[in-house]
């Protein structure tokens, strides 16, 4: 009896056994498959144990050199571009946007806010000097001052939502939580989409009804060494409709408007018109424009609000006070009622 049941424990013992070395055989030879022939033996011999992702016949470090490269693999879904594993110039897009560009646009915005400050509290709200008359004169009809207000405030939402998508992560995140700051940039950035639009219907229209007013003349260069009287109390250099300085902030919006539409457009329909390396050079030029664009326009802000007497008005109800006009364009005046101004210190009256 005894001798039986050691019989058929060794019996066991060596189907076990069997079953053991049945097993294994297949996965030796999936394994074999793997790794290929004599090439890819010589290739373990040199590099060590291969792993499933390896090239055959191709050293690891040459495989990861070609991915580090942006060498595309083969992949079954539509979108062909999921072969490229690794995107290198999407390290350098990052490390510039989070770097140099954050940094920068930080010193730009926050310069023109402290020069703008500094020059309000040093100078003041620039004054009408002259007696005020109590007449008026339409400077800007409906149509234009509805372009001006549809353009500027579209500018406006996409300058906040452009500056929450470069700095909110790091100013506006900790303040309010997570949830509140996700909602806020995503209808910000649909805002920034569809805005978007508007704005550059607004920079065309722009172009078209004022382009001929802003054509530089030999005023412009008077009235730039005289800085436009506005470091100087009583002095008014002659000006057409629009003078030197606001020719300036008219072409930067119209070729930075243009600017920031050609990248924007890029990137509201990725790969329509660009590749991958194309859009990110747009997003990195769309956010240097942009911030650009958003100092100088905190300027004219500045100018046309609590910086000059009489400047709202303008694009309020598109009257302005007479004597503000004679000062401050005079040849405009001129034009529009035939009425010759004095140009000169304390000039702004009509000459007898």
């Amino acid at each position: 009896m005894e001798g039986h049941r050691i019989k058929a424990a060794l019996a066991a013992l060596l189907i076990g056994i069997g079953l053991a070395g049945g097993s294994a055989l297949p996965a030796a030879a999936q394994s074999s498959v793997r790794i290929g022939g004599p090439v890819a033996e010589q290739q373990v011999d040199r590099d060590g144990p291969m792993v499933p992702t390896q090239i055959p016949g191709q050293s690891r470090g040459d495989s990861w050199h070609g991915i580090r490269l942006g060498e595309q693999g083969t992949v079954s879904i539509p979108n062909k571009q999921a072969g490229v594993l690794i995107q290198s110039e999407g390290e350098a897009w990052r490390a510039v946007r989070n770097g140099p560009l954050s940094q920068y646009g930080s010193w730009v915005l926050g310069g023109i806010l402290a020069l703008l400050v500094l020059f309000f509290v040093v100078r003041g709200r620039i004054r009408i000097d002259g007696q005020k008359t109590g007449r008026t004169i339409e400077r800007f009809n409906a149509f234009e001052r509805g372009v001006h207000w549809m353009t500027a405030g579209s500018f406006v939402v996409l300058a906040v939502s452009g500056l929450n998508l470069l700095y909110g992560r790091h100013t506006l995140l900790p303040l309010i939580g997570p949830e509140p700051f996700a909602a806020l940039s995503y209808y910000g950035k649909l805002a920034h989409n569809f805005l978007g639009f508007a704005f550059i219907l607004g920079v065309a229209l722009i172009f078209v009804m004022w382009a001929k007013h802003n054509i530089p003349s030999r005023h412009d260069l008077i009235w730039f060494l005289k800085a436009g009287g506005l470091f100087s109390r009583g002095v008014h250099p002659p000006a057409h409709k629009f003078n030197g300085g606001q020719k300036v902030i008219f072409w930067s919006t119209v070729v930075g408007g243009a600017a920031l539409g050609f990248t924007g457009v890029q990137l509201v329909f990725p790969f329509s018109f660009a590749t991958l390396e194309e859009l990110q050079l747009f997003q990195l030029a769309h956010a240097a424009i942009a911030v650009i664009m958003i100092a100088i326009i905190l300027a004219h802000i500045y100018i046309g609000s609590v910086g000059m007497e009489g400047a709202f008005a303008a694009m309020g109800d598109g009257q302005v006070e007479l004597q503000w006009a004679r000062e401050h364009h005079s040849l405009w005046v001129e034009e529009v009622t035939g009425e010759k101004v004095r140009h000169g210190p304390h000039h702004g009256t009509p000459a007898e």
